[in-house]
């Protein structure tokens, strides 16, 4: 009843919405009479807000329509590349006709964003896809309202969302022969789960995983909205934020939690920040700030642009993820799409090197919630294990914004080069694979080998260090069966104020000072390389230090 009374109050609001709309112009037109009255720029200003108060908010398009690559500009043609119902695989296809920078694009890395489905959409990820575009071939979960999903597509649970995350992965190796994913906030849960499924199963997993921001472990640094999750019973949330799409949508008879529930608990965690920003919009208009307005404007159209989701999927992620921590305690059992039950064991992952990032100040996901996928995750060695913490950043800011640019992108590009091995594999032809397209051509990408099954205990030497700058380190165990040429590992310097662990294995850590190529590296480590790293009977993981 409650969505029905939504709908009828934003149908009732628009004509005033529209007025709202029509009166401003009428007041700050300089063609307009009323635009030369006393006043006029504070009545236009006033009724600028309320349009955008009383206004609906369709989800916005992510708007990319170029990159600068090294000062040649390059075009981007968006694109769906798999069509599934609640969600597309959407593609950033590169086009340059510029020699030179369409063969530095020909040979890097595949790219697997996987965005959240926790009430906003894929496009709040815009500056995230900008950004990585410049040096990576880029691919994102585009997740669909389900209030737009026919009740004919059927039910959405989390057990398909991990499906999803699996189907989407292999079509990248089939077509590149490997990728790197990379998981915001909620995300991280089901692409954890993903990845564990499949190396359970023997597959080939994903060459890197970056985790940012999400609530790997909630119970580490509660935040309010762990805090909710966990005190109300799941009859509760049942009961009071679940309920159907009204007849005039095409999900219409779908159980939902709707995306205006969804937007009051955002606006509610910070009601002072978002009505203080509304005011000093309000100023701005009336000083003619046009950057701050056209800022205000493009953050609010992306912030107040919500989702519906499922209600079952809703429902089972507060369960699994937030009350039963199913995931740590290694209980959570996912439904294959052919019927099976499958206990995900995220120790089972052996060839797929591990980054997390997290925010100092993040409010929604805190500190360590994150970092505690490497506790899970003893299958890999410890020298593939790598952990950032932003200071002063917050929950948007390690993905959006200056320090996203500045501070995490350097790392997380490192951390992928780092890791990127040459492969024989060439891309399944498409049509429109023209020499000017730089994301059609042969991929780099290689499929790890799998692993020795032979435990090795950790020592003192493995336990994991946080320092204040990341000088040149040691390159990484070749990742293929055949070595490749030597290639230098990247070097990066972390900018100040950031704490980063770059874990080193007890091979490594006496030639940390002295860099190596990666040949080198397999020579040396081959039998450690290919060994699965447990812990000890009896014995803790060690902790990582902070700077």
């Amino acid at each position: 009843m409650l969505y029905q009374i939504y709908e009828t109050q934003r149908s009732l609001m628009e004509p005033f919405a529209d007025f709202a709309q029509a009166a401003s112009k009428l007041y700050s037109l300089p063609t307009s009479p009323l635009s030369q009255t006393s006043l006029a720029q504070r009545i236009s200003a006033g009724y600028d807000l309320l349009y955008r108060l009383g206004k609906g908010y369709e989800k916005p398009a992510f708007d990319i329509h170029t990159v600068d690559v090294d000062g040649v500009a390059i075009a981007i043609h968006e694109r769906v590349e798999v069509n599934k119902p609640f969600c597309e695989l959407r593609r950033f296809k590169r086009f340059s006709d510029d020699p030179a920078t369409l063969t530095k694009l020909k040979g890097q890395p595949v790219v697997l964003i996987v965005a959240p489905l926790s009430g906003h959409y894929a496009t709040l990820l815009r500056d995230t896809v900008s950004t990585m575009l410049k040096d990576h071939k880029v691919y994102i979960t585009d997740w669909r309202s389900a209030r737009l999903v026919p009740l004919s597509e059927g039910e959405f649970h989390l057990d398909d969302y991990v499906n999803y995350v699996q189907e989407f992965i292999r079509h990248l190796q089939g077509i590149y022969g490997n990728c790197h994913v990379i998981s915001v906030c909620q995300p991280t849960v089901p692409v954890l789960a993903a990845v564990s499924l499949m190396a359970s199963r023997g597959e080939t997993t994903p060459i890197t995983m970056t985790m940012m921001g999400g609530p790997i472990d909630p119970r580490k640094s509660p935040t309010t909205v762990n805090n909710l999750a966990s005190n109300r019973s799941f009859e509760w949330f049942e009961n009071n934020v679940i309920f159907r799409v009204p007849y005039n949508c095409p999900g219409a008879g779908r159980r939902v939690y709707p995306g205006f529930l969804q937007y009051a608990g955002f606006v509610a965690m910070n009601p002072d920040r978002h009505a203080a920003s509304h005011y000093d919009y309000f100023k701005d208009l009336i000083k003619g700030d046009d950057a701050s307005v056209e800022a205000h404007r493009k953050f609010y159209d992306e912030y107040n642009a919500v989702l519906d989701m499922d209600a079952d999927y809703y429902l089972e992620t507060i369960k699994t993820v937030f009350q039963d921590y199913s995931l740590v305690h290694g209980t959570w059992d996912v439904r294959s799409p052919e019927g099976k039950i499958e206990r995900v064991r995220p120790q089972d992952i052996t060839t797929t090197a591990l980054f997390t990032v997290e925010g100092e100040l993040d409010d929604i996901s805190g500190s360590g919630q994150t970092e505690a996928a490497h506790d899970l995750c003893t299958g890999i060695e410890r020298k593939e294990q790598h952990h950032l913490e932003v200071k002063g950043a917050g929950h948007y800011g390690i993905f959006s914004g200056r320090r996203w640019r500045d501070i995490v992108y350097p790392k997380v590009l490192a951390f992928i080069l780092q890791h990127q091995t040459p492969t024989a594999k060439t891309p399944t032809p498409t049509a429109g694979n023209e020499p000017a397209v730089a994301d059609g051509a042969a991929s780099t990408q290689s499929a790890p080998v799998v692993a020795s099954s032979t435990p090795v205990k950790t020592n003192a030497a493995d336990a994991p260090q946080t320092i204040s700058q990341s000088p040149t380190k040691a390159a990484p165990t070749q990742r293929t069966a055949k070595a490749a040429a030597p290639q230098a590992a990247p070097s990066t310097e972390a900018p100040a104020g950031v704490a980063t662990r770059w874990v080193k294995s007890a091979d490594t850590e006496a030639s940390s000072n002295a860099p190596t190529t990666r040949a080198a590296a397999a020579t040396k480590t081959s039998a450690t390389a290919r060994a699965s790293v447990t812990v000890a009977p009896g014995k803790r993981r060690p902790a990582a230090r902070k700077a």
